[in-house]
């Protein structure tokens, strides 16, 4: 039964006089806030809080968070997104006080140990793409994809080359766009193509000398794998322009092929998707970046440098290389994520990593397979991680829409794959299941979905039926959002 204090705000459980703790008296002399701190600074009265008790607390959160779907929970198949579950043994060495308790400011020499963790996640971030040069700075995907474009405006400008044009397919994700306007380029969508993949002929009468990057994601955004990805980075190098690899989808070949061996000359990383750091609202994020020797000296510093010292021991320091963009985040980036990262590749190892891959392509080509005769796949036979099935025909055939499937999904027990997205595909469905899921999670999932489909589509268009809120009207939420509770007064 669903717990309905949990979702009254905490002002309404508020009762005068309660209190969760009573602190003693001060025992020392207290000026007045306002000679401390200057009278402008100081509000006029307290703020209005909640009085409650302990319990009142810790039960009102403790029920509300049982309200959410994440991947403790619940099977998350949120395509592009890889929602993986975050193993515990992972979180609890991240919390290590030798590394939870470091001080951001404390000195290279008392730091150490944390240098040198920090240094083998760049080595093996770096052996992973092919790309060796590494900044763990960049705190998400797309502060990654800025900072790399942000590089390689540097980079063309100390060649005193002007380049302003940035290309990238309809189907890229849209901070691919986002990032190139605001490093200052002019952004070139090319237009999708029947096969789903890059438009060779298309790419080609928009290369000239004024091209600097071309930005892909491989696998793409449908879950196929760009097979012409070499000759488009030869096509790219011909005109003297770079090839950028948007990480997002680095679960599907880690361990298999790299982005370097196939023309990449940059790419980001998301460490919370790939590596298993917990991400939205779950945890911060933390995009790495790896680029070609020839860009290094452009990269977000500090970076990481390893030297031997005397005895053959060796030490770690910061560096900031000579040409840097300069820092993109405080300090050495989300640590924190970056430490889960870490200890998932150790607790894999090479051959780990490669498995990793081959059950989440193999996962997905299951569900695929389970699903293609009631939800369509328009694009590619065989797909990488993902897949991207359309509703079109059950909604021209009985008028259920993608949207009404995830909603109803939520019924089930199942967090809704992305819907929408890529626009290329109508009434979409972007399913990823992941390698952390059974086959027996898959088959629930794949019989929820086919119930779904036969079910009453007036019925659907009402669902969920079973959560706490069903159909908030999302346009007004987002044009007028609501960030704080305002307790109503009565009589005017």
């Amino acid at each position: 039964m669903r717990n309905v204090q949990a979702t009254r705000p905490l002002f309404e459980l508020s009762s005068p006089g309660r209190r969760a703790a009573i602190f003693p008296k001060c025992d020392v002399p207290a000026a007045p806030l306002a000679e401390l701190l200057g009278h402008d600074n100081v509000a006029p009265q307290p703020p209005g809080l909640p009085e409650l008790s302990e319990p009142d607390v810790v039960r009102h959160f403790v029920n509300l968070s049982t309200q959410n779907m994440c991947v403790d929970t619940h099977f998350y198949p949120l395509g592009s997104c890889t929602m993986k579950y975050n193993p515990k043994r992972h979180e609890r060495l991240s919390r290590l006080h030798g590394l939870v308790d470091l001080h951001p400011h404390a000195r290279e020499e008392d730091t150490q140990g944390m240098l040198a963790l920090l240094y083998e996640m760049q080595e093996m971030l770096a052996e992973i793409a092919g790309l060796p040069a590494v900044s763990l700075q960049p705190a998400a995907g797309a502060q990654g994809e800025f900072a790399a474009l942000l590089t390689a405006a540097a980079y063309f400008k100390d060649r005193g080359e002007k380049r302003t044009k940035v290309l990238f397919p309809s189907s890229a994700h849209g901070t691919n766009p986002a990032s190139a306007a605001i490093a200052g380029f002019d952004c070139v969508q090319l237009p999708p193509s029947a096969n789903g993949l890059v438009d060779v002929k298309e790419l080609q009468t928009h290369l000239d000398d004024s091209t600097a990057v071309f930005m892909v994601t491989n696998p793409n955004t449908l879950g196929i794998f760009e097979k012409d990805i070499a000759q488009i980075s030869k096509m790219l190098h011909d005109v003297g322009g770079l090839v950028y690899i948007d990480g997002a989808n680095m679960n599907a070949i880690v361990g298999v092929t790299r982005p370097g061996d196939f023309g990449g000359d940059m790419m980001h990383y998301n460490v919370h998707k790939t590596f298993t750091g917990p991400h939205g609202a779950g945890g911060p994020g933390s995009g790495p970046i790896a680029v070609r020797p020839f860009l290094a000296d452009y990269l977000p510093g500090p970076v990481i440098e390893k030297t031997a010292a005397a005895g053959g021991e060796a030490t770690y320091r910061l560096k900031t290389p000579p040409k840097s963009i300069g820092r993109v985040r405080s300090f050495f980036g989300n640590v924190g994520i970056l430490l889960r990262g870490y200890f998932y590749l150790r607790t894999l190892g090479p051959q780990g990593a490669r498995e990793m891959t081959e059950q989440a392509v193999l996962n997905a080509n299951y569900l695929k397979a389970r699903l293609k005769d009631v939800l369509p796949v328009p694009h590619g036979g065989f797909c990488m991680h993902e897949f991207v099935a359309s509703a079109k025909s059950l909604k021209d055939g009985r008028g259920i829409t993608a949207m009404e499937i995830a909603k109803r999904l939520l019924d089930y027990g199942f967090h809704a794959p992305t819907v929408y997205f890529p626009l290329v595909v109508p009434e979409a469905l972007m399913i990823e299941p992941t390698e952390t899921e059974s086959k027996a999670t898959l088959d629930a999932f794949v019989e929820a979905v086919r119930k779904i489909v036969e079910e009453d589509p007036a019925m659907l268009k009402q669902a969920p039926h079973t959560t706490g809120i069903r159909r908030p009207d999302e346009v007004a939420a987002g044009r007028n959002p609501k960030f704080r509770w305002k307790a109503c007064l009565k009589d005017g």
